[in-house]
């Protein structure tokens, strides 16, 4: 996989007529530490991506342009009881809504990924975290963009997990780790914990 920043968008075409295309195409200019490659890409996924100078891309494998986000995500564990439990939440918006993830977010611009990951759990469930060893690095392509995110044990060290954005939450015990619907990358977390678990 290769990251690259958007350096231009070019109108290639000015539309289908006399080219035989489908739609209108743009030429995007991408640069990264290996030089530089320019790419077409249609102006509705331009449009649709919110592509824009400056922006981080990658080029995955079928050599599709995706927007490039960078997040962080706590498997916030429970070990007060005979049976250890860890912490998801329920996405309260948008298109996979109702579908369960492990909190965390984007990474803001100067913060290291767990100084991020201390701020959105303190944003998003008002509670105070630890954070221990890096599990994963989960990469996925959804439709619209590229996730790259990076998730963490932690434990909560004062406060209560108390709900702003998520539409539910549930404390998970091993065998309960698949009576969600997982959103798609972390479904892959999902997959390593388990294996983690049992050691």
């Amino acid at each position: 996989m290769d990251i690259y920043t958007v350096e231009s968008i070019i109108e290639a075409d000015y539309g289908c007529e006399d080219t035989g295309r489908m739609e209108p195409m743009a030429l995007v200019k991408l640069s990264s530490e290996d030089g530089e490659r320019n790419v077409e890409v249609s102006e509705a996924e331009i449009s649709r991506q919110g592509l824009r100078e400056g922006k981080i891309v990658i080029l995955n494998p079928e050599g599709k342009l995706l927007k490039y986000v960078r997040v962080v995500a706590a498997v916030i564990k429970d070990n007060s009881r005979k049976e250890k439990r860890i912490f998801a939440t329920a996405r309260g918006y948008g298109e996979y809504k109702g579908w369960w993830e492990f909190p965390g977010g984007k990474i803001e611009s100067g913060e290291t990924p767990q100084e991020a990951l201390v701020r959105e759990i303190k944003e998003e469930l008002t509670a105070e975290i630890k954070v221990y060893d890096l599990i994963q690095t989960i990469e996925y392509d959804y439709p619209e963009f590229h996730l790259s995110m990076d998730c963490f044990w932690a434990d909560v060290v004062e406060g209560k997990l108390i709900l702003k954005e998520a539409q539910a939450a549930r404390w998970l015990t091993y065998n309960e780790l698949k009576s969600v619907k997982w959103l798609p990358a972390d479904e892959m977390l999902v997959e390593k914990i388990k294996h983690e678990w049992i050691r």
